[in-house]
């Protein structure tokens, strides 16, 4: 019975490297992502040298698009370090430690995963700062036509203010340390 017994959990124990392939696919969509985004950043430089040649109008037009081209630039950026981070993390938790990350200075910011609630944290750090820029880059195309469109954008820009002061709060202000319970 104990060799069965011994013979099942090494099973158990191995089966953790299955995490493998979320870890590669996410590191090669964070790949892909950083990609797009930065070819997506070249053509809105290239965009950008028609600007002095425009009408008042059409500059007017092209300023807002290079703003939103940007924050979406920047939103596709924040997704791929989540990916890229998401990769890392499970790794971390499931497989190995990564030598190179416990020797660098850069690795307390990003990695060094000590539970499953801290990588989980981090993730909704991420996610949360994606979201407010995905609320930003929409903000910048709705058309406020009535004096309540201006107010829903202000309940929106207040509610953002919120979840970013809570988590803040939740991580202990300004010092980084952990909430204490």
């Amino acid at each position: 019975m104990k060799t069965v017994e011994r013979w099942l959990e090494g099973i158990l124990w191995g089966s953790r490297y299955i995490v493998l392939l979320p870890v590669i696919f996410s590191m090669l969509i964070a790949l892909a992502l950083f990609l797009m985004a930065t070819i997506d950043t070249i053509i809105l430089m290239r965009n950008l040298l028609q600007y002095p040649t425009l009408e008042e109008s059409a500059r007017y037009t092209l300023q807002i698009d290079t703003i939103s081209g940007v924050v979406g630039a920047l939103d596709v950026y924040l997704i791929a370090a989540l990916m890229l981070l998401v990769s890392l993390g499970l790794y971390e938790l499931f497989v190995a430690r990564i030598d190179q990350a416990e020797n660098s200075i850069f690795a307390e910011r990003l990695l060094l995963f000590k539970s499953f609630d801290d990588f989980k944290d981090r993730l909704a750090s991420v996610v949360l700062i994606v979201l407010v820029v995905k609320f930003f880059q929409q903000a910048l195309h709705l058309k406020y036509e009535a004096v309540t469109d201006l107010l829903m954008l202000a309940v929106g820009i207040a509610l953002v203010g919120v979840a970013l002061f809570l988590t803040k709060k939740q991580k202990g202000g300004d010092k980084g340390e952990a909430a204490k319970p």
